[in-house]
C-alpha cells in the first residue's frame, strides 16, 4: 500500500473536506445535470464533508440555505434561450474571491461551463485553490438543433479551454474520455453515474396508472422519458413507434417529460399519451408500468434514463452511445443500433415489440446488469478522487498547506 492509499484510507475514516461546488442548475430543477449534482452533494454530505454551493437564483422567492455543513451562495442569472426553466449564472469572480479568501475551501468543483463557471475557475486559480470540473452536456452538439450551428467550432474551443484550466475533468464514460482526449482535452477522469435500484424497481408497476394511459393489461406500452426538445431526436422514436404499430396495432406511446417540442409533438401525435414532467416515486411508477423503452438520442454525455429504465426491468432500444454503450450488451440486456443507423434502430424496436419472451428476458437481464452500478460506489470514487487531487495540489511548490493535519493512528 503506497502513501496516497494510506492517506485516503485515513481521511475516509475521518472525512473533513470543505468543497465549493459551482453549478448553473440544481434541484428542484429537473434535468440530468441537476439530478447528478444533487446526488453528488448528498453523497458528500453523508460522508461528513462540508459543501458550499454556488448557483443562480431560481426565482424571486428563492432563499439560500444556511445549514451547518451546507451553505448556498445565490448568483444572478439570465434565462437560457429556448431552454425554458434553466439559467446561465452571471460572472461572480470578485465575490467568489472574497468568499473563498475568508472561508477557504479545500477544493472547488465547477459542474457547468457558463459565465458563472468560468468566473469560478478564474477565482479558484487566482487563489491557488485546486479546481476540478465536470463535463455533463455536449453544448457544441446542441448548437445545430437551436439554429446556432455556425457556433459549433467556437463553442467546442471554449469548452476545451475551460476544462483544460482545471486539475481534472470528470467525464461519465470511457468512450467520452477517449473522444475528448483525441480532441486535446487533458486530465480526464472517468466518473460514471449511478442508479437508485430501490426507487427504480419493477415492483412499482401499476395497473391503475396503465388504466390512466388507457392501456389494458395485454396491451403494449412503449415508453419514452426525455426532455421534449429538438436535440433528443424524438422524431426517430415516433418513426420506430409507427413500425411497432405494424406488428402490435394495440401499442400505445407514452411520453414522459416536457420541453419546447411538446406542443408540436402533441399536434403531430394526438394519439400518444403525454404524461408531462414526473419525479420521485411517481416517475418510478411510470417506468415500471411500461413494457418497452426507446432512447433515440445521440447528444447525451451519459443518459441517466437508460439506467433508470433498466433498473425498472424495461428492455431498452438505444444507440451504441453514452451509457448504453457501456452498460447494455446487445441481445442480452437490451438492443443496440450503431449511431446514426436509423433503420437498425427502428428494426430493433419492431423486433422487441413482436417478441414478448425476448422482452421478458432482456428486462430481467437489464435489472441484473445495473445491480453493481450504485450511487454509493460512485460517491466513494468521487471522494477518493477529491482527496487525491487535494493532496497532489499541496505538494506543488508555493501552495499553502491549509488542509487539516493528518495524525497517524
Amino acid at each position: 500500500m503506497n502513501q496516497d492509499d494510506i492517506i485516503v484510507q485515513h481521511l475516509a475514516r475521518t472525512p473533513r473536506l470543505r468543497v465549493a461546488m459551482v453549478t448553473e442548475t440544481f434541484p428542484p430543477e429537473v434535468n440530468g445535470v441537476a439530478m447528478t449534482l444533487g446526488r453528488m452533494v448528498s453523497g458528500l454530505l453523508a460522508r461528513g464533508h462540508s459543501i458550499q454551493l454556488v448557483r443562480p437564483r431560481q426565482g424571486s422567492t428563492d432563499v439560500a440555505s444556511q445549514e451547518e455543513h451546507f451553505q448556498e451562495t445565490l448568483a444572478p442569472g439570465v434565462p437560457i434561450p429556448r431552454y425554458g426553466g434553466l439559467r446561465f449564472g452571471l460572472p461572480l469572480q470578485s465575490r467568489l474571491g472574497q468568499i473563498w479568501s475568508s472561508s477557504r475551501p479545500d477544493l472547488v468543483h465547477v459542474a457547468t461551463e457558463g459565465p458563472l463557471g468560468w468566473s469560478a475557475v478564474a477565482a479558484a486559480r487566482k487563489l491557488k485553490l485546486p479546481v476540478t470540473s465536470g463535463f455533463h452536456t455536449n453544448f457544441d452538439h446542441y448548437s445545430r438543433h437551436y439554429g446556432f450551428g455556425w457556433l459549433k467550432k467556437p463553442v467546442a474551443g471554449y469548452l476545451k479551454r475551460f476544462h483544460n484550466r482545471t486539475a481534472a475533468t470528470f467525464v461519465p464514460t470511457a468512450e467520452m474520455a477517449r473522444d475528448l482526449g483525441g480532441q486535446g482535452y487533458t486530465n480526464l477522469q472517468v466518473l460514471a453515474r449511478g442508479v437508485d435500484r430501490q426507487l427504480f424497481d419493477p415492483a412499482r408497476r401499476s395497473e391503475a396508472l396503465r388504466q390512466e394511459w388507457q392501456v389494458a393489461p395485454e396491451q403494449l406500452a412503449v415508453l419514452v422519458v426525455s426532455r421534449l426538445a429538438p436535440e433528443k431526436n424524438l422524431h426517430l422514436a415516433l418513426r420506430a413507434f409507427q413500425a411497432i404499430r405494424e406488428v402490435r396495432p394495440d401499442a400505445r406511446l407514452i411520453l414522459v417529460g416536457d420541453g419546447p417540442a411538446r406542443k408540436s409533438l402533441s399536434q403531430s401525435w394526438p394519439q400518444a399519451h403525454f404524461a408531462g414532467m414526473r419525479s420521485g416515486e411517481d416517475l418510478a411508477s411510470h417506468y415500471a408500468s411500461g413494457d418497452l423503452f426507446l432512447f433515440p438520442s445521440l447528444t447525451e454525455t451519459f443518459g441517466n434514463v437508460t439506467l433508470e429504465a433498466m433498473s425498472s426491468g424495461l428492455p431498452v432500444v438505444a444507440y451504441r452511445s453514452a451509457a448504453a454503450a457501456e452498460v447494455i450488451e446487445d441481445g442480452h440486456s437490451g438492443l443496440l443500433a450503431e449511431p446514426g443507423r436509423e433503420q437498425d434502430f427502428i428494426a430493433a424496436a419492431r423486433r422487441l415489440a413482436a417478441d414478448p419472451a425476448l422482452r421478458r428476458r432482456l428486462g430481467r437481464a437489464a435489472r441484473e446488469r445495473v445491480e453493481p452500478i450504485d450511487w454509493e460506489c460512485i460517491h466513494d470514487r468521487l471522494e477518493s478522487a477529491f482527496f487525491h487531487i487535494v493532496r497532489r495540489h499541496q505538494r506543488l511548490p508555493g501552495q499553502e498547506n491549509h488542509f487539516l493535519q493528518i495524525v497517524p493512528d
